[in-house]
């Protein structure tokens, strides 16, 4: 073996040093990051109020360490009993120039430790924010008027997803991201019905854990806004059997999209002034119109589509102020039924100086294909292309059109019921040209899909030829603002003599492999497949647990009647039992119980319900301490790695709710983490 020249051994000697400087420069983190969690630990027991800003400022020092002097000099001096690197003529081989590798004992420990160190670091899970999530962050550093709220079905997204990640039916991709959910320990869901995000706002101080430890603070749209239940939506799971987000993010299956009429109709309660119909009793899904086979309301877009799909929407926070100029069709609206009357729309627009498209004509049909209203606008501001070739709108046609857009807005109010069904091609343009918002909407772009990719959108010049046998969009002169109204009400009315997954590839690609599960499973077992998270969380021979009182308890056990799942009460659980069931006489027995057995199950709900008189404002105080502590000890009762959710329900009519999120993380340093290796 050829001895090194003096370079590779400079060089060696150079990688060496900078490996051992590495590894004490880790180790001088890890004992800063062990001192602040301890002295916020510290500070925390010692005191009910949050760290102030100079003991955060002492505990996290805002320069760099200084030097160490004693360390430098014995990662630089030359180790004891070896002699410094002779100075040997360099060699002319070939090889001479070559990067050495590094060998001998030294560096093999060295690198050895710095391997387990990134090994260790690989399996720790992350939980960040996407851009909606922070949209709906309470930080301070977001405007109250500048908020978008999340819904509480994202969250169930991500607790579906931290219990089985890619085979979880559903994603939270849209609000946030969760790194290496397969190391997340387990899952604890505290709710806390009764308190909302104005409790946590007027008494942040007094909620020192969430200032702590739940580092992801975010405003939430939780049901009680709408007379609904919280339990419902974590706990009902659609029923799924493929990754498609599309789907999932259409009706999550043609079952649930079968049942989902209802709660949509509420949830749009939320967003617009609406007033319910008389009681009638349940509706008759068998009242339908003559040419109808199923409810119209099943094609009509979600408030969480409304927003994906970027329609106008006067969703409190940043939204509202994004549309403050805009107008609804209506000052207040009626649910919508399966007997609400469907109005084709489509607009024309041309660009102005301002750059952007402004209203031209407006064409609007009905049911029985009459054209019941159809004006040419004169934009606010001068035309500088009039888009001919697409808007069918020339300067002739404009010279003598006093017709403003105000007055398009007020007919429009004056025109259409408080029921009334918009229909048409990406009615979210049109809405926005005519600075408009309406709660009812049936996009054709959205119910038709010939790509089998929710987010590949078809035209609807070729809807019309392939469904319709129509062919629209092919004058010379342009687009024609009737012609396209027309085809839309065709189509909508097409599917509605249909089924649901008529026309829609994704949705019939979800119904041939679920005619295959059916042909695997029981008939018992297919009913029931997807009807709770718990039965989600279970499949992979894990365990779950909800603990509360017993009034609480009886609207959980409706998601587990008639099922498949293996549910005992607390006192004769094994090991072989699916889901434990913890009945406890009031809150603070509800919390001691979560923390005992957290640990020994995948998902574990812990809920509790706050009187009413404990929320009144001399008692309001002492509850949110009491909720404090619950807290407290629940995290403090977990394991690491696992994932804590907070949720505030809300109050209905009045403030929304708030949800609080973070991972718990080793407090010990690495370095003894390492060694437990």
């Amino acid at each position: 073996m050829k001895m090194p020249t003096e370079k590779q051994l400079q060089r060696i000697e150079k990688k060496r040093k900078k490996m051992a400087a590495l590894l004490e420069i880790t180790k001088l983190n890890d004992k800063d990051r062990e001192a602040r969690a301890l002295g916020l630990k510290n500070i925390e027991m010692n005191s009910n109020n949050p760290p102030s800003s100079c003991e955060m400022s002492a505990l996290s020092p805002s320069r760099k360490r200084p030097c160490n002097h004693s360390s430098t000099a014995a990662i630089t001096s030359t180790p004891e009993g070896e002699n410094p690197p002779k100075e040997l003529p360099e060699e002319s081989h070939p090889g001479v120039n070559k990067k050495p590798r590094l060998a001998g004992e030294e560096y093999a420990k060295l690198k050895q430790e710095l391997r387990e160190r990134k090994k260790v670091l690989k399996n720790i899970p992350r939980f960040r924010l996407k851009a909606v999530g922070e949209n709906a962050s309470l930080n301070n550093a977001i405007k109250h008027d500048e908020r978008i709220p999340i819904f509480l079905a994202d969250v169930q997204h991500l607790l579906m997803y931290s219990l089985l990640g890619h085979h979880s039916p559903f994603s939270p991709a849209r609000w946030c991201h969760l790194e290496k959910f397969n190391k997340v320990s387990h899952t604890v869901v505290f709710i806390v019905e009764g308190l909302s995000m104005y409790h946590f706002h007027s008494h942040e101080s007094i909620f020192t854990h969430i200032g702590n430890n739940l580092e992801h603070r975010l405003e939430l749209v939780t049901p009680a806004a709408y007379g609904g239940s919280v339990i419902e939506e974590l706990a009902a799971v659609p029923l799924t059997g493929t990754q498609s987000n599309g789907l999932i993010q259409q009706f999550g299956s043609l079952e649930a999209a079968m049942q989902s009429t209802g709660d949509l109709v509420k949830l749009l309660k939320v967003v617009f002034p609406m007033r319910s119909p008389p009681q009638t009793g349940l509706p008759n899904l068998n009242n339908l119109p003559p040419a109808d086979k199923f409810p119209r309301t099943q094609l009509l877009l979600s408030p969480w589509q409304l927003v994906e799909e970027n329609y106008p929407l006067p969703l409190r926070g940043g939204l509202a102020n994004r549309y403050k100029d805009y107008v609804l069709t209506k000052d207040e609206y009626l649910e919508a039924t399966p007997n609400s009357p469907m109005f084709g729309l489509d607009c024309e627009m041309c660009r102005t100086t301002t750059g952007f498209l402004e209203l031209t004509r407006i064409s609007i049909v009905d049911e029985q294909m009459k054209v019941i209203y159809e004006s040419l606008v004169k934009p606010e501001n001068k035309i500088t292309d009039y888009l001919t070739r697409y808007s069918g709108i020339t300067e002739e046609l404009l010279i003598n059109v006093t017709t403003t857009l105000k007055d398009v807005q007020n007919r429009l109010r004056e025109l259409l019921p408080p029921d009334a069904i918009l229909v048409g091609q990406s009615l979210n343009a049109d809405l926005h040209t005519l600075r408009m918002m309406h709660p009812y909407i049936i996009d054709t772009s959205v119910i038709f899909n010939t790509t089998g990719e929710r987010y590949r959108k078809t035209k609807l010049q070729v809807l019309a030829r392939e469904f319709l046998s129509e062919r629209i969009q092919e004058s010379k002169s342009g687009h024609c603002s009737t012609e396209d109204s027309l085809a839309s009400m065709k189509l909508v009315q097409l599917k509605l003599a249909n089924t649901v997954d008529f026309g829609d590839a994704v949705l019939i690609g979800q119904r041939e492999l679920e005619e295959t599960l059916r042909k695997r499973k029981s008939k018992e077992e297919t009913q029931k497949f997807g009807v709770s998270i718990f039965k989600h969380v279970t499949k992979d021979k894990r365990t779950a647990a909800i603990v509360s009182t017993s009034d609480v308890m009886n609207e959980y056990s409706r998601y587990m009647k008639a099922s498949s799942l293996h549910v005992m009460d607390d006192a004769n659980y094994d090991k072989n039992d699916h889901v434990r069931l913890v009945l406890a006489e009031t809150n603070k027995q509800t919390v001691n119980r979560a923390s005992q057995i957290a640990m020994e199950h995948a998902l574990t709900f812990c809920h509790v319900k706050i009187p009413q008189d404990h929320l009144q404002l001399e008692n309001v105080e002492r509850t949110c301490r009491a909720v404090n502590k619950w807290m407290t000890k629940i995290w403090h009762h977990m394991a690491i790695n696992g994932l804590a959710c907070v949720v505030f329900s809300g109050e209905s009519n009045a403030s929304n709710g708030a949800c609080f999120i973070n991972l718990k993380r080793e407090q010990a340093p690495i370095r003894e983490l390492l060694e437990r290796h």
